[in-house]
């Protein structure tokens, strides 16, 4: 077995595996780069010996580079669960129109592409893998829908198990992770290897106290929040608010990105995968990511009406819109228009990459630049960890120790440096040999 990493070795962007066994060869995943990481799109290894793809989720730092795959002249099959399957061409759309300008009727006809080439399989069944003696199974991974950490079995019957990214424990929206029963090898995301988050509480009670206080002065709340996973977590935390009557029932929340829009349409159609708690509050007739107090804004038109209009009036209102880095997206009007006000809050509620925007922000420089003009940051800026969809050291920990047998060895990726060395540090002490930890 060869394990060779074109991405996500040592950052968290540009995902991309490649495990080799004999003649049989595979990726897992094939993201973008994004932030100090961020590089060209080209696919600059071959490809042509490779004969499958498998997909653990659909955030773009793990599928962006699949059209650039496929140019180069991969052929295989793109494996992935259903719901992956479903959100893979709404991420691309979005990519392909944003990073290249690309005209609708160009984007379709790679996308049809690349649909036609996607092979969705269900959780927990074992699937050979076409053009080699290779089986892989998904399994829930408690990141965003239809992620999945994926076990490969080889033709001497070990199994490896590459994590993707794992979610956090006890989210109200997705089950967690279970560890898998067996891993001869482990290949570990570490993004937050080396500390822990919020608890859902507590996450939960930040947000009431952000909400509460902003109101008392006035002002916009900004939540610069990923399409994917981050946006629907918030909604249904805003929605728990408003109906326990915690924040005031009458607040608008404006969901101002036609990407969100669609992916929370996609979690309502597959609720079958949601966790208990969320399915107990459908069973109630709650609506907690389709409530009433949310207005989707689909036109621009309407998006620079309502950046003007809270600009102008200074009046309070929760918006959430994508790109949760601030690198791009509707979010750059708003915090162009309003990081000058004191009244305005940012909160941020996930990762943010080294090089972007949002990291700049969330650091404290005092101006930054947007469309080549300096924007003064009088804001509040706020960091809410309990959002991230990544699993903390805890959870990390937990993950490995549930492996029944101690794998022979835990590849750390997907992490900065100081990250993994922690999460190395942690899973020695918990009795991992030295030598079989490896980063």
């Amino acid at each position: 077995m060869h394990l060779t990493h074109h991405g996500g070795k040592n950052t968290v962007t540009g995902s991309c595996h490649e495990l080799r066994y004999e003649n049989h060869s595979i990726l897992i995943d094939c993201g973008q780069f994004q932030g100090k990481d961020s590089k060209p799109l080209d696919i600059d290894f071959p490809v042509k010996h490779v004969q499958a793809l498998i997909v653990t989720h659909a955030h773009i730092d793990h599928i962006g580079r699949i059209p650039w795959l496929l140019a180069t002249g991969f052929k295989g099959s793109i494996i992935c669960t259903p719901a992956t399957a479903e959100l893979i061409p709404l991420m691309l759309d979005d990519g392909l129109k944003l990073n290249l300008g690309m005209k609708e009727v160009s984007r379709e006809r790679v996308l049809s592409l690349i649909k036609s080439r996607i092979f969705p399989v269900d959780y927990g069944k074992w699937h050979r893998i076409k053009g080699n003696n290779l089986y892989c199974r998904f399994q829930p991974a408690g990141h965003i829908l239809g992620s999945a950490y994926v076990e490969i079995k080889l033709p001497n019957d070990k199994v490896v198990v590459f994590s993707g990214d794992l979610g956090p424990s006890n989210t109200p929206l997705l089950p967690d992770p279970a560890p898998p029963m067996r891993a001869d090898y482990l290949v570990l995301e570490s993004t937050y290897g080396n500390r822990n988050h919020e608890s859902v509480a507590q996450r939960s009670g930040r947000l009431r106290e952000i909400i509460n206080r902003s109101l008392s002065d006035g002002g916009a709340i900004i939540i610069p929040a990923f399409s994917v996973g981050r946006t629907q977590e918030l909604l249904f935390d805003i929605e728990s608010l408003i109906y326990s009557s915690e924040i005031e029932r009458n607040i608008p929340i404006i969901l101002d990105s036609p990407m969100a829009e669609r992916v929370t349409k996609s979690y309502r159609r597959y609720k079958k995968l949601w966790g208990r708690e969320a399915k107990r509050k459908v069973a109630d007739q709650r609506h907690p990511l389709a409530f009433e107090q949310c207005t989707v804004i689909s036109d621009y038109r309407k998006h620079l009406a309502v950046v003007n209009r809270l600009a102008s009036t200074g009046e309070p209102a929760i918006v959430v819109a994508a790109s949760g880095m601030c690198e791009g997206g509707r979010v750059m009007a708003y915090l162009k228009e309003l990081l000058p006000d004191f009244r305005t809050d940012i909160i941020f509620s996930g990762y943010q990459a080294e090089g972007t925007l949002g990291r700049m922000i969330q650091s404290g420089f005092e101006q930054i630049e947007i469309d080549g003009e300096a924007v003064r940051i009088n804001a509040h800026i706020h960091t809410m960890s309990g959002y991230s969809a990544h699993a903390d050291q805890q959870d990390l920990i937990k993950f490995v120790k549930g492996i029944s047998k101690a794998p022979k060895e835990i590849h750390l990726i997907h992490g900065d440096d100081e990250p993994k060395r922690g999460l190395r540090s942690t899973l020695i002490k918990e009795g991992y040999a030295r030598e079989s930890v490896i980063i």
